[in-house]
């Protein structure tokens, strides 16, 4: 039984094979983007229950796709990533409605409670 719908959005194959293969194994349906245009277009198709987003994109970056999933949806749950802790980043995307900021290289063991916690949040259980 799928536990929800999750997006996945980075510029970093690896990055997104990487957290592919660990969510999937715990039963999410998973969707990937490479560009925050890419990520706009299939947000509204698949309507996630959350939403792993990467700060530094080609084209429009993740704080600004971050801004335009807000103008659209209000409630999917937005985790943003980034290789490179800043304190600014990370306060203006929680000030723009992320609800955690995690940074690279990923503690799967945070990851995988974060990512439950938020999907059954969305999911209401």
């Amino acid at each position: 039984m799928i536990q929800g719908r999750i997006v996945i959005v980075d510029d970093d194959p690896d990055i997104i094979e990487a957290i592919h293969q660990f969510l999937a194994k715990r039963k999410f349906e998973i969707h990937t983007a490479t560009t925050g245009e890419e990520a706009l277009l299939l947000i509204r198709a698949v309507r996630p229950h959350l939403v792993l987003l990467d700060i530094r994109l080609p084209g429009l970056d993740g704080i600004e796709t971050l801004r335009e999933i807000r103008r659209f949806d209000s409630t999917v749950g937005v985790i943003m990533m980034t290789g490179y802790a800043n304190d600014e980043e990370g306060r203006l995307s929680l000030e723009l409605g992320a609800s955690d900021y995690i940074v690279k290289p990923i503690d799967f063991k945070y990851l995988g409670a974060t990512v439950v916690q938020k999907v059954l949040s969305m999911i209401g259980e």
